[in-house]
């Protein structure tokens, strides 16, 4: 399938869109002290399927109509909320991107998730499959309308430019483990080739390319650096780091592969499809990597045509 034709607008901003600009803020929720007995008349009116169990602002456990139909059938309806509710309760952050949340759903087939706040643990709302498709429809509008009246032909940028050969090169910095700024290089990189007038198609590759390379920097390296290279003819892109390399390039490929440790995916990420997802967005595709010394990306997408996939070996 041509890449072109494989990363639509939607996929696009699933990645570029964070939890926080599709979440519902006004949330139900009830006491650890309620009753069971006073779930009843809310489940009922509200027409939901649970409820978040909140202590002043924390996040403390869930009720669902589950658990309220077990205590109904054992009789037990005087029974407090924190006796009846889960503790274990899979939360979103509300500044991680949107990516992260339909990987979730499609992974553990929930109806809801709460939205806690990564910098103090508050629940600050709650998501559905439903609220991300209303927002990204709802993006989608503004930004079409957008792309509408600001572009133009990506040549008419390099032909106000007198010279033999132009390269334009642009170098971002990438903290690791920095995941509050995660995604802001292949943000701002983005926004530069939008600028330039380059074909939305292009864009949406290279970003969602960049955001995965990116993201293999914060989680599994302590930084590294990010350049691309923009010419009249392709958009080349080099992702460097000097974290712990990889063994297996052939293994890291697969999908779904991930050596992250439990701390990071719990926190959203070393889902195992970045790599993947990198080889779908590129016309040709290097990487290499030596253990204990760091790993190379290059990536490059044509401008006009495409190129046969490359794939370099681990030493």
């Amino acid at each position: 399938m041509d890449a072109d034709k494989a990363i639509t607008k939607v996929q696009e901003l699933v990645y570029e869109m964070k939890v926080n600009q599709v979440m519902v803020t006004d949330v139900i929720t009830v006491s650890p002290h309620n009753l069971m007995s006073e779930l009843r008349v809310l489940l009922r009116e509200k027409r939901i399927s649970g409820v978040p169990v909140v202590e002043g602002t924390k996040l403390v456990g869930l009720v669902s109509i589950e658990d309220f139909i077990k205590c109904l059938s054992e009789g037990k309806m005087n029974n407090l909320v924190k006796d009846r509710m889960s503790r274990d309760v899979m939360t979103l952050y509300d500044d991680e991107p949107l990516v992260r949340a339909v990987e979730e759903f499609d992974r553990r087939g929930y109806g809801r998730f709460p939205v806690i706040s990564r910098e103090n643990g508050a629940l600050v709302g709650v998501l559905t499959k439903g609220d991300i498709i209303r927002g990204l429809l709802k993006r989608k509008e503004i930004d079409y309308d957008e792309e509408e009246i600001h572009q133009y032909r990506a040549s008419h940028f390099f032909e106000d430019i007198i010279a033999d050969k132009t390269t334009l090169i642009f170098q971002y910095k990438v903290t690791g483990k920095d995941f509050s700024r995660a995604g802001r290089t292949s943000s701002g990189l983005k926004k530069t080739l939008r600028r330039m007038g380059l074909p939305p198609k292009i864009i949406r590759r290279i970003a969602i390319a960049t955001y995965e390379a990116e993201m293999n920097i914060v989680v599994f390296t302590d930084g590294g650096e990010i350049t691309a290279q923009v010419t009249p003819r392709e958009i080349r892109v080099e992702a460097v780091d000097t974290g712990p390399g990889i063994p297996d390039i052939k293994k890291a490929m697969e999908p779904g592969f991930s050596t992250a440790p439990d701390w990071v995916r719990n926190l959203g990420f070393g889902a195992g499809m970045g790599l993947t997802n990198i080889r779908k967005c590129a016309d040709t595709m290097h990487l290499e990597s030596t253990v204990g010394k760091g790993t190379r990306l290059e990536i490059a997408v044509q401008l006009n045509g495409a190129a046969k996939h490359d794939f370099g070996d681990s030493h």
